[in-house]
């Protein structure tokens, strides 16, 4: 159970806390709501993914009581329900962008929205859209928008939900096995328990999947401008 008196804001951002108060529903909810809800975007999708391969074990035998037995195959189960709920979530919002996608191309330009921005990212899904479904997976706040964009300028959906199901299960699979088989690897050569220093990790690993958005954010800006 949560204890209320000591929680503070800063733990929602802590993907253990997640794992320990809530298990595995509320960990597979999130990688849903990450995608299907669009004030998911907030949600540690990456470090928790990445800190649930060093519990597997612990996930699996609260929904398999008494476990498997085996690393491997706890892992395989944890990444076909997440796998799931990922592609779940996306395929959500996708039909949000799709519901809505009609009227925001009727839509007059206003100080925040302009047409053409609507049709760039048309031409962009038209020629990259299988690839940028399943980067965006990778990437903080841009894999909570990917999909509703693609429902919006009306992506092949049997193309959306191919690319959707790689995507999901690669990044997915990225995750858990490299945060699992990385602290058996780090405890047997040199004793070093990762989840001892789990705020570390999470930093590093949200360092290196925004840093791709912020250089193309930043920098992308003035080479454009440049040319």
């Amino acid at each position: 159970m949560i204890q209320l008196l000591d929680f503070t804001w800063q733990q929602l951002l802590k993907p253990e806390f997640y794992i320990n108060n809530g298990g595995l529903w509320v960990m597979l909810f999130i990688v849903f709501a990450e995608t299907g809800l669009m004030v998911g975007f907030f949600l540690p999708g990456d470090s928790l993914l990445f800190v649930a391969g060093i519990y597997s074990e612990k996930l699996i035998a609260s929904f398999l009581p008494g476990g498997t037995g085996s690393d491997f195959l706890d892992l395989v189960i944890l990444l076909i329900l997440v796998a799931l709920a990922g592609i779940i979530g996306n395929a959500l919002g996708y039909w949000f962008g799709k519901k809505s996608g009609p009227f925001l191309f009727h839509r007059k330009d206003s100080l925040l929205f302009k047409q053409r921005y609507l049709h760039q990212a048309k031409e962009f899904y038209d020629k990259h859209g299988g690839q940028a479904i399943v980067f965006a997976r990778f990437l903080p706040i841009v894999r909570t928008f990917a999909p509703i964009i693609a429902g919006i300028v009306s992506m092949d959906k049997k193309k959306f939900m191919s690319y959707n199901i790689i995507g999901c299960v690669a990044w997915v699979f990225t995750m858990l096995f490299a945060g699992h088989y990385l602290q058996k690897f780090l405890i047997k050569k040199y004793s070093f328990d990762l989840t001892k220093h789990l705020e570390v990790i999470v930093v590093g690993i949200v360092v290196v999947t925004t840093a791709p958005v912020l250089y193309k954010l930043f920098f992308g800006k003035k080479k454009t401008a440049a040319k």
